[in-house]
């Protein structure tokens, strides 16, 4: 039981070749600026979004810093899509792949550092040591900020994850005991199927949260070195 709970979360294949570029592939695919010169509701919706997110990220940065507004939109509009088309039955969530998550987080995270050193090598490195540290607290107060500043990769890629494979084994969990429960107590089984609409309406609160709050910390490490 253990063994296929879990296989939902193993990138399937066809004819060798992994679904997990095809549900990467799709959502950029569904952004389509239409050339037309009024916008169609998609398109309206999509710019509205675009730039209320915008307002919302970059408004607490320096100017310095607006240059990362179009790689940070595509990394909250591609976790959104890809959060929110891995709800639907039959598919494949690659976000719950911490390999994944992981490849997202870490290159990001690094180049804010290295955005950081090459503007401001000074203040990056101050905050590494608090000021009026007694001289026998500094070498474990930089060991201390040196894992707590590595560890930010990791938390990133760990919270998406968790979050998303938690909701996704609930809901696989809720919908089987519905479908067995289904010929033996039918009431216990409406119940839990009213739970189930409960639990999917969470999870797609989540997948928009999880995509926006994984955005949100970059743009607050990306904030500490502008």
């Amino acid at each position: 039981m253990t063994m296929n709970l879990f296989n939902q979360f193993l990138s399937p294949q066809m004819m060798g070749i992994p679904l997990v570029l095809v549900a990467t592939i799709m959502p950029l695919l569904m952004f389509y600026i239409t050339p037309r010169l009024i916008n169609n509701r998609t398109t309206t919706i999509q710019n509205w979004l675009i730039i209320t997110f915008t307002k919302q990220l970059m408004s607490p940065i320096n100017k310095s810093g607006h240059t990362w507004t179009l790689p940070l939109m595509v990394v909250i509009y591609l976790l959104l899509l890809i959060n929110l088309f891995g709800l639907l039955p039959y598919t494949f969530t690659p976000t719950t792949q911490l390999s994944m998550n992981m490849s997202l987080a870490v290159p990001l995270w690094l180049m804010t550092v290295l955005v950081g050193m090459r503007n401001q090598p000074t203040t990056s490195l101050a905050h590494m040591l608090p000021m009026g540290t007694p001289m026998m607290l500094i070498p474990i107060l930089i060991i201390i900020e040196t894992v707590s500043l590595l560890i930010r990769p990791v938390a990133l890629g760990v919270r998406l994850t968790a979050n998303l494979t938690a909701g996704h084994l609930l809901i696989t969990l809720i919908s089987t005991a519905t479908l067995i429960l289904a010929q033996t107590m039918p009431l216990v089984s409406l119940l839990a199927m009213m739970l189930l609409l409960l639990l999917t309406g969470l999870e797609i609160a989540v997948a928009m949260i999880q995509a926006y709050v994984f955005t949100l910390l970059l743009s607050l490490y990306l904030q500490e070195n502008i």
